[in-house]
């Protein structure tokens, strides 16, 4: 029977337990370097802690740790979301997971999407395909240090979740899986406070859709967030939601958004609770 269990040497066990005691969830290379006081002791113990279940690789020379209190087996770590958010830093997951960790959704993404200062190729970790895509600096805001399952995770917050889902919607599932996040983030979740940060964005396609989906689903915003959300339209501005090219049966031009729309209303609809008693403006 293969042994599975997780001892330490007392090399091991100095690294361990002196990166318990200063709190660190994250270890660099350098940092057991440090500890050691030579790189190549350092190399073989960090060698070894991968092989034992103490380290888990996020990237070259970047570790997470797993601590005494995970139990003597060597049972890796199924954290995702915060696997996902201690691979680079700054970053936070977003999108998809985000909504799915929020409950604006019952899906469940096979993957991870985390928004990161730069693009970075997909990481397998644990089983978990995790995606990191480059965000602008001026929509790299929203997010904070979440408790999961005994791990921090940074992730986007609620408001902020709704509107990166509608700023690509690709990333959330499509056009109808968008819909569904934003009707389930109407219930406990401030729609003025998801349009001052759609406008903090500064996209009028975002701006257009975010106003269109919350008709839609029947979230009302307060009458000045709604002027204000108009005002970040030019008149002439013209933006599509839904398939590349429009099908019978679309909803088509709506005129309070500037919207074009190319899916039907039954369709984006589909999975919204009672979605046949919801009238559009």
């Amino acid at each position: 029977m293969k042994n599975n269990q997780r001892t330490l040497s007392r090399n091991e066990a100095t690294v361990v337990l002196s990166l318990r005691e200063q709190g660190r969830e994250i270890v660099l290379a350098a940092d057991v370097i440090k500890l050691m006081g030579a790189e190549r002791p350092a190399r073989t113990v960090i060698h070894s802690l991968l092989r034992k279940g103490w380290f888990l690789r996020l990237t070259s020379g970047r570790y997470l740790l797993l601590p005494p209190e995970r139990g003597p087996e060597n049972l890796g770590e199924n954290n995702a979301l915060a696997v996902a958010s201690a691979v680079t830093t700054p970053c936070y997951v977003g999108w998809w997971a985000a909504a799915s960790y929020h409950g604006f959704t019952t899906q469940k993404p096979a993957s991870v999407t985390v928004a990161a200062g730069r693009h970075a190729p997909i990481r397998v970790i644990e089983g978990t395909a995790i995606s990191f895509v480059r965000v602008s600096p001026r929509k790299f805001f929203g997010f904070q240090s979440y408790d999961v399952y005994g791990r921090p995770a940074t992730i986007s917050t609620p408001a902020k979740t709704v509107v990166d889902c509608l700023d690509r919607p690709a990333l959330a599932g499509g056009p109808a899986e968008v819909v569904r996040i934003v009707h389930g983030a109407s219930f406990d979740t401030s729609a003025d406070e998801v349009a001052d940060m759609a406008l903090q964005m500064k996209s009028t396609s975002l701006v257009q859709r975010l106003g269109f989906v919350m008709d839609l689903v029947g979230w009302n915003l307060s009458p000045s967030a709604r002027a204000k959300l108009k005002a970040a339209i030019a008149p002439s501005a013209r933006s599509v939601f839904g398939r590349a090219m429009p099908k019978k049966g679309d909803i088509g031009y709506v005129a309070a958004w500037g919207l074009i729309v190319h899916a039907s209303r039954s369709a984006l609809l589909a999975d919204v609770p009672r979605s046949e008693e919801r009238v559009a403006s």
